[in-house]
C-alpha cells in the first residue's frame, strides 16, 4: 500500500501490519526543525483560542446597549488583541530562527532564509467519499475503504515531510492526488462537507473552509517552503553544494510563482499575490548569492580582470536584494513580513554593496597600468562598471595617472566602509539578527579589511581633493530564473482507479443506477454494435431486439459483462467476453447518462490588494475538532475582520497590534539559537 522507510536514528522495524512509515515523511525525528514545527502548531492553536475570544467579545459588543457591560468588553477586547501581539511577536521568532535551518558543517557565510511549513488540522474523508461512492456512483462504498485510508494516510504523511526529494514527491504526489479527488468527488453544485483548516505561516491565524482549492494552494506552499529549507541545508563550502542551493531556490520560486498565478483567490495571507510576489523575490535573491558564493568559492585572484567580474557580480546581489527590501517594506506585506527579515535583505544589500566598493578600490590601489598590458582591455572593462564618472576624470587618464587612480580607489574604500558600517549599525538595532553570532562575523570582518585596506594607502592630505565614487552598475553572467514545477515527472496512480476512467466517471457526470439487461444471441447476433474506449457504449441499437425490449438504450455504457468488472475495457475485450459464451444468455450491466448540470464555482474568501490592513478568514466560530454534519452549511460564510480599514465603520473591531520591538509583555524569549543545541541529526 505505500513505500517503506524508518526515520533516522530509529532501528528498522520488523514487517508490521499496522506500523509503517511513508516514503518522504519522517514524523519521530527529534530536530530543531520539527521543534520549530512543533512550536508553531502550539502557537497556532493559541492564536485560535484567541481569534475566538475577540470574535465573542465583539459579538457582545453589537448585541449589548448596556454602558458598563459595553466597557466591560471592551477592556476584554484589549487584553486579547495584546496576547494576539505577544503570540505575532513569538511566530515571528519562529520564521527568523534560520540558523536551525542551516547545514551543520562549520561554515562562515551568512545564513539564508528559509520558509517554514503550513500547518493543519486532521480530514477525515471516509464518509463524506463513501456517502459519494453510494450516491453518486452507486457502488459498495465498503468496497473502497482501502483507498480511503491510502489518501488519508498520504495526507498525514505530508504533514511531517523529509527535508529532501523523497519528502518533495511525496508532497507533489498528494498535490496530483487531489486533482483525481477533485475530480471524482467534488462538484461545482455543491460542497462535500469536507473541512480543511490551514494556518497561516506568517499570522498564525487558520483559515477554514469546504473548498478543496485551499488544501491544493496550501501543499503547493509547502513544496516550495521545502525547497528553501533544502537550500538552506545545502553545504556551501562546496561547489556541488551551492549549485543544490541554486537549484533548490530556483525550484522554490518556480512553485511559489505557480501558486501566485494559479490560486488567485485563496484567503490566506501569507499566500496572496502580493506576499507570494516578495517570497519569489527573496528566493530568487538567495539564489543569485549563492551564485556569487559559487564563483569566488576556489578563491578570487587579485587580477585586473577577475576583480572587475567580481565586482559586477557582486553588485548584481546588492541590487537584488536592494529589490527584496523595498517590496517587503510596501503595503500591505509590511504589516505581517517578519521584521528581522527585512533587515537581513537591508543588510545584505549593504554588505554587498561594500564589497563591489572594495574590490574597484582593490583594482584602482594594487594593479598600475603596465607596458605590456592592453590598455583598451582595461579601459573598456573599467568603464563598464560605471554608468558615469566623477566630474574631471576619463576612464584612461585614471587608468595612466597614479594620482587620480589613488584618490579614486580610496574614494571606492571610503563608501565601501560607509556601507559596512550601515550593515552593522541595522544589524545592531534588531535584536534576532545581533544573536546571530556567524552574521556578525561575517560583517565585522569585511569592514575591518576595508578599514585595514584604506589604512594602507598613503596618508596625504585629501581634503583638497576629495572625489565622491560613482555607483557600480550590476551585471552577470548567470542569469537566475524561476524553474517551474514538472509535475509530470511524478508517477501517481489514481487511488479510486476502479470507479472506471475519470472522463466518464466524474463528479460532473450524473448517470442512472445500473441496470441489468439479459442478452440472447439472435442468429449470432447482438442485436446492436459497441464503440468508444473504455468503457464501451451501445451503438446502432436495433429498436425491435430482444436487448432493447429489456430497456437497453442507444448510448448506454456497459459498466459490467457476466457479472465481470469492465469500465477499463475496450471494444474489443468486451466483445471476446461476449464470444466466449457461445449461444448462452449473458447478463450485462448498463447506465445512462443524465443531463448534466450547469457548472459553477465555489465562491471562496478572496485577498485584495486594495484592502491594504484588512485580513478576512472564514468562519471561526466552529468546533474545535468536527462540525455537525446534520445542520445546512450556508453559502456565504461569516467573515472576521483582522485590521484597521473597517474600524471607522464598526467601532466593535479591534486591530491586531503591530509588533514593537522590545515589548515589556513578551511571555516567553525565543532565541534563533534556543534549539541549536541538539544532538539529533537534521532531516
Amino acid at each position: 500500500m505505500t513505500d517503506a522507510l524508518p526515520p533516522r536514528g530509529c532501528q528498522a522495524a520488523e514487517p508490521a501490519e499496522d506500523g509503517y512509515f511513508r516514503k518522504g515523511c519522517n514524523p519521530l525525528a527529534e530536530t530543531g526543525r520539527s521543534k520549530l514545527q512543533n512550536q508553531r502548531a502550539v502557537l497556532n492553536q493559541q492564536i485560535l483560542r484567541a481569534v475566538r475570544m475577540r470574535a465573542g467579545a465583539e459579538n457582545l459588543l453589537r448585541a449589548t446597549t448596556n454602558n458598563k457591560v459595553r466597557e466591560q468588553v471592551l477592556l476584554e477586547l484589549s487584553f486579547v488583541n495584546s496576547d494576539l501581539q505577544i503570540l505575532k511577536e513569538e511566530l515571528e521568532g519562529l520564521n527568523i530562527s534560520v540558523e536551525v535551518y542551516q547545514n551543520t558543517e562549520e561554515t562562515f557565510s551568512i545564513p539564508l532564509v528559509p520558509l517554514g511549513l503550513k500547518e493543519t488540522k486532521e480530514v477525515d474523508f471516509t464518509l463524506p467519499l463513501k456517502d459519494f461512492i453510494l450516491e453518486h456512483y452507486s457502488e459498495d462504498s465498503s468496497e473502497y475503504e482501502d483507498e480511503i485510508a491510502d489518501l488519508m494516510d498520504l495526507r498525514q504523511a505530508c504533514r511531517t515531510p523529509s527535508r529532501d526529494e523523497a519528502g518533495i514527491e511525496m508532497l507533489i504526489s498528494y498535490f496530483l492526488q487531489l486533482g483525481y479527488v477533485e475530480n471524482r468527488f467534488f462538484p461545482p453544485t455543491r460542497h462535500m462537507g469536507i473541512l480543511f483548516t490551514w494556518y497561516d505561516s506568517f499570522t498564525g491565524v487558520p483559515v477554514c473552509q469546504q473548498n478543496l482549492l485551499l488544501e491544493k494552494a496550501s501543499i503547493l506552499f509547502n513544496t516550495g517552503a521545502l525547497y528553501t529549507q533544502i537550500g538552506t541545508r545545502c553545504n556551501r563550502q562546496t561547489q556541488a553544494g551551492l549549485e543544490n542551493a541554486v537549484d533548490a531556490f530556483q525550484k522554490a520560486a518556480g512553485v511559489l510563482s505557480y501558486l501566485k498565478e494559479t490560486f488567485t483567490h485563496t484567503p490566506s495571507y501569507d499566500m496572496s499575490p502580493a506576499m507570494l510576489n516578495v517570497l519569489v523575490k527573496m528566493m530568487l535573491a538567495q539564489a543569485q548569492e549563492c551564485v556569487f558564493e559559487q564563483i569566488g568559492l576556489p578563491g578570487i585572484r587579485n587580477e585586473f580582470f577577475t576583480l572587475v567580474k567580481m565586482t559586477q557580480e557582486v553588485a548584481k546581489v546588492g541590487e537584488v536584494y536592494m529589490l527584496v527590501n523595498t517590496a517587503m517594506n510596501q503595503e500591505p506585506v509590511k504589516e505581517n513580513i517578519p521584521y528581522s527579515w527585512s533587515k537581513l535583505a537591508q543588510i545584505k544589500s549593504d554588505h554587498y554593496k561594500a564589497l563591489a566598493h572594495y574590490f574597484i578600490a582593490t583594482i584602482l590601489c594594487d594593479h598600475e597600468l603596465q607596458s605590456g598590458d592592453d590598455e583598451d582591455q582595461q579601459e573598456k572593462a573599467l568603464s563598464q562598471l560605471y554608468d558615469y564618472m566623477p566630474e574631471g576624470l576619463m576612464v584612461l587618464t585614471v587608468l595612466k595617472d597614479k594620482v587620480q587612480r589613488k584618490q579614486l580607489g580610496k574614494a571606492h574604500l571610503r563608501k565601501a566602509i560607509v556601507y559596512h558600517e550601515e550593515a552593522l549599525r541595522v544589524c545592531g538595532l534588531c535584536k534576532k539578527l545581533r544573536n546571530i553570532d556567524v552574521l556578525q562575523e561575517v560583517l565585522t570582518a569585511a569592514h575591518k579589511r576595508s578599514l585595514l585596506k584604506y589604512a594602507q594607502q598613503e596618508t596625504e592630505d585629501d581634503f583638497l581633493s576629495l572625489i565622491q565614487a560613482p555607483d557600480i552598475l550590476p551585471k552577470t553572467e548567470h542569469k537566475i530564473e524561476t524553474i517551474a514545477p514538472h509535475f509530470s515527472k511524478v508517477k501517481v496512480k489514481d487511488f479510486f482507479h476502479r470507479l472506471g476512467p475519470l472522463t466518464v466517471f466524474s463528479a460532473k457526470q450524473r448517470w442512472t443506477a445500473p441496470r441489468t439487461i439479459r442478452i440472447h444471441h439472435e442468429a449470432g447476433e447482438l442485436g446492436f454494435s459497441l464503440k468508444g474506449g473504455s468503457p464501451v457504449q451501445i451503438y446502432c441499437l436495433d429498436p425491435v431486439c430482444s436487448a432493447a425490449s429489456m430497456g437497453l438504450k442507444e448510448g448506454d455504457y456497459i459498466v459490467s459483462v457476466g457479472g465481470v468488472d469492465c469500465k477499463w475495457h475496450g471494444v474489443n475485450e468486451v466483445l471476446e467476453k461476449f464470444k466466449s459464451v457461445g449461444e448462452q444468455p449473458i447478463e450485462i450491466e448498463v447506465i445512462s447518462c443524465q443531463d448534466t448540470a450547469a457548472s459553477m464555482h465555489s465562491k471562496s474568501a478572496t485577498y485584495s490588494v486594495g484592502m491594504q490592513k484588512t485580513y478576512s478568514l472564514i468562519c471561526l466560530a466552529m468546533e474545535e475538532d468536527k462540525i455537525d454534519q446534520t445542520k445546512k452549511v450556508p453559502l456565504k460564510l461569516p467573515f472576521l475582520s483582522w485590521g484597521t480599514k473597517n474600524r471607522q465603520k464598526a467601532a466593535s473591531t479591534l486591530c491586531l497590534p503591530s509588533a514593537v520591538a522590545g515589548s515589556s509583555q513578551i511571555k516567553k524569549k525565543l532565541s534563533p539559537f534556543t534549539l541549536l543545541n541538539t544532538e539529533s541529526s537534521l532531516y
